[in-house]
């Protein structure tokens, strides 16, 4: 092993710069990183001391790649945020005699067929979930599981192929959404689920995992949109949420149910009339800056807990801060052109508490909602706000929001006026 001054952490995949650069610099800000990337590292360079190209999604590929990187370096842990890395970054870490979760934990985590069964074994409140291979297997367990159900692919993530299904009718267009979007599903799974549309509130619990043993950190608020699609629009975190002692239990079973021993969790649950009921297990550092709104509401820092784990020391899990913090997306009300995009004045400088404000989309770039888009093609932007309360959080989010002037065209008015077009929560 080369005798480095410092062991280094390995980053398998995660490189969307708009959502993972913040988990690439709060780490780097206490260990040297290097990247297994798909592609050869473009903004990561200033953050990252190596690299190596490989298959994130294939485990001979990651590990190949990992043991040229333990040729050069002394290697501490290894860690990922890719939903689609999981499984091939416990391969690595078993390859390279490293702590981490095993292949079978993750690939449970990953397939959520697997995951419903192992939620049933251990008594975890879940959905009644059949696997189907056809629109007729479909109808069949629909029929069972009784209107609304909720089709998804068995290994995707981001809601991607997610549809929610009122009656027998719409079934058939909404079966083609479904396997549309499982063709590019991960190899840990197959097919699609029919599953128990379990209604209520949604919300995610961000969790950490120490030998076997689940803390529950913060509890994510969610607001949802374009039904039956399940696009997230927002979400809110508030240092101490009073919901944090009823739901802590179920996600910590939900986490051990799949035999996970380590890292950080992001469960994802309804708040039903039964009580709390796992949607699924992400065994990683959530998406869309969830983990920049924990941070920003309770102190904690997602990713250093993430890294300091896969690298056996002991994180830091007492809240610094009490606050609450929020993100809202911005979404057109239709698909079209996005014509215009300003925000008036200088809100980053008249509002201390607007943390982040950022456009995804340039004027002239087709913005597009599902069916035939997703969260990629959707999302014009999003401004995240800190403040005293949830209450509070949202009320700022609107202060932003009327500054806004965003237009959309689309075919019906291609040929006249561009008509303002957002969505508020």
């Amino acid at each position: 092993m080369p005798d480095t001054a410092q062991s280094l952490i390995i980053i398998v995949g995660g490189s969307d710069q708009l959502y993972r650069e913040y988990s690439h610099e709060w780490i780097a800000a206490e260990y040297p990183i290097a990247v297994i990337t798909a592609e050869p590292p473009t903004w990561q360079r200033r953050l990252i001391v190596d690299h190596e190209v490989a298959d994130t999604r294939d485990s001979d590929s990651v590990r190949a790649a990992g043991r040229s990187l333990a040729l050069r370096h002394r290697i501490a842990g290894v860690l990922t945020w890719d939903e689609f890395a999981l499984v091939p970054t416990a391969a690595l870490a078993a390859d390279l005699g490293l702590s981490g979760n095993s292949i079978s934990s993750m690939s449970a985590s990953r397939d959520k067929a697997t995951s419903r069964r192992k939620f049933a074994e251990n008594g975890v409140p879940s959905a009644k979930s059949t696997p189907v291979d056809s629109l007729v297997a479909a109808a069949a367990a629909a029929d069972h599981t009784g209107y609304p159900i909720v089709l998804k692919p068995a290994s995707y993530a981001g809601a991607i192929g997610v549809i929610r299904v009122d009656t027998a009718e719409d079934l058939p267009a909404a079966w083609s959404f479904t396997t549309a979007g499982a063709t590019g599903q991960g190899r840990e799974g197959s097919g699609v689920l029919v599953e128990e549309y379990l209604a209520g509130p949604e919300i995610s619990v961000e969790c950490v995992t120490i030998e076997g043993r689940t803390t529950a950190l913060a509890v994510v608020r969610k607001e949802l949109g374009f039904a039956p699609y399940f696009e997230q629009l927002g979400q809110a975190v508030t240092a101490a949420d009073p919901l944090l002692p009823e739901v802590a239990p179920v996600a910590a079973a939900a986490v051990q149910a799949l035999g996970v021993r380590e890292g950080v969790q992001h469960v994802e649950m309804r708040l039903t009339a039964t009580g709390p009921r796992i949607i699924e297990v992400n065994s990683r550092i959530a998406g869309d800056l969830i983990g920049v709104l924990v941070r920003l509401a309770t102190g904690l820092d997602l990713p250093r807990i993430a890294a300091d784990i896969a690298c056996g020391r002991t994180p830091e899990l007492t809240p610094s801060e009490q606050k609450s913090a929020a993100i809202r997306m911005l979404y057109p009300t239709h698909s079209g052109v996005l014509t215009t995009r300003e925000i008036s004045g200088s809100p980053d400088l008249e509002y201390p508490w607007l943390e982040r404000f950022r456009w995804e989309h340039a004027v002239g770039d087709n913005v597009i909602l599902p069916p035939e888009g997703n969260l990629e093609t959707a999302r014009i932007g999003f401004m995240v706000v800190t403040a005293d309360s949830q209450s509070q959080a949202y009320e700022r989010l609107d202060l932003v929001e009327k500054r806004l002037v965003l237009q959309v065209s689309s075919d019906q008015d291609r040929d006249s006026e561009s008509v303002p077009s957002v969505v508020a929560l």
